[in-house]
């Protein structure tokens, strides 16, 4: 049995070590490090993945989402609905910018907002909603563009989690997460489903001019260069990272299909276990399991952890604080604000170890052990 990871990082570059080290030595050699020829076939190639319009690389996914707001004109004092629980980036780039950070609930099974959970929170101040796929499936789009529509608001995406998750309409027509909203973003960092091998980001649009802006916006805010037009700021993907993403893109809908096939089994294995609670799929979505993340009755939580860690399985919480509840958002809130649902997830949920090497034995393991717990309590 090999030693368990999170996330497999080296496992994955061994099976297409030959592939990435002839296109990181060929990238090398060409010395176009910046905006090289291979930033935008990367880019094209994942549009042609995606079926979106526009993909404008970028250096990460905060970069993607603080220069998707900027795009967008608002002004100091707007407001941007988010939800409380999720990653702090999807916040901190709201408050960054001047701009109100209104931080909501979340449904306590997909762990996403939704349409009924947004539309309270909008006032004469809001401007945007920033739905984030949490942990690989997709948001209720369909709703949240309604209710969009219905009162003028700008969708961005946070599609970190998700990216090749896809999303199916009432009226039968599907789309990739990330391409639904007016601008959809995500991350590139390496432990993400499709990973470079450093830091990389990337946007989404299907407006032309939405992705002129965004361009310039990433470029210095510049059209031609050395002259500005906007205050813009330095955010590209390299070419050596475009590279790599390049040859990893091919293998995206395998590592996700290795992923729903690991998430099979662990569903299998602890859907009778009363204490727990597996992951909901919603039935418009596909779920890419970028985390396999279960909910546990709360008085248990820290002793399955401490036993799994014993035991040397790696367990993560995603995430053990709300974002309204960080000393940065502090003056956003009351002190005694509180939100039900967050507040009772941050108490509960775990993650696993889920990517595309782990090996059977090693699952079953995790499995074993999972169940040795609970059978002596």
């Amino acid at each position: 049995m090999k030693n368990i990871q999170m996330v497999d990082l080296k496992g994955q570059y061994q099976n297409i070590k030959e592939q990435i080290d002839t296109a990181v030595i060929k990238t090398i050699e060409s010395t176009s490090f910046i905006n090289g020829p291979i930033v935008k076939e990367f880019s094209k190639s994942l549009e042609k993945y995606l079926g979106v319009k526009h993909v404008i690389p970028c250096a990460n996914g905060t970069d993607a989402l603080q220069i998707a707001l900027m795009a967008l004109s608002l002004k100091p004092g707007d407001e941007v609905i988010c939800p409380s629980f999720t990653y702090v980036a999807t916040a901190e780039v709201i408050s960054l910018l001047g701009l109100t950070p209104v931080m909501t609930d979340v449904d306590p099974d997909t762990f996403n907002i939704t349409a009924d959970i947004i539309r309270p929170h909008i006032t004469s101040k809001t401007k945007a909603i920033v739905p984030v796929h949490l942990y690989g499936q997709s948001s209720d789009m369909e709703g949240i563009m309604d209710l969009a529509k219905e009162f003028g608001l700008y969708v961005i995406e946070d599609n970190a989690q998700a990216i090749g998750a896809k999303y199916t309409f009432s009226d039968g027509t599907v789309k990739n997460t990330g391409t639904i909203g007016h601008i959809g973003t995500t991350s590139f960092f390496p432990s993400k489903n499709l990973g470079c091998y450093g830091d990389g980001g990337a946007i989404f649009t299907n407006d032309d001019q939405l992705a002129k802006n965004l361009k310039m916006i990433a470029n210095h805010g510049q059209e031609v260069k050395y002259y500005h037009k906007v205050t813009g700021c330095n955010s590209r993907l390299d070419s050596i990272q475009a590279a790599i993403l390049s040859i990893k893109l091919n293998y995206l809908d395998s590592y996700s299909s290795s992923r729903n096939k690991m998430a099979e089994n662990y569903d299998e294995n602890f859907s009778d276990i009363q204490e727990l609670s597996i992951p909901k799929r919603q039935q418009n979505s596909t779920h890419v399991f970028h985390q396999y993340t279960l909910k546990i009755v709360p008085e248990l939580r820290n002793a399955l952890i401490k036993f799994l860690n014993d035991n040397e399985i790696p367990v993560m919480i995603y995430y053990p604080v709300p974002l309204y509840k960080q000393e940065a958002f502090s003056n956003y809130v009351n002190s005694d604000f509180k939100i039900p649902n967050v507040e009772q997830l941050c108490k509960t949920v775990f993650s696993l170890p889920i990517h595309t090497e782990i090996e059977n034995s090693n699952q079953e393991f995790i499995i074993n052990k999972v169940k040795e717990f609970f059978n002596k309590i």
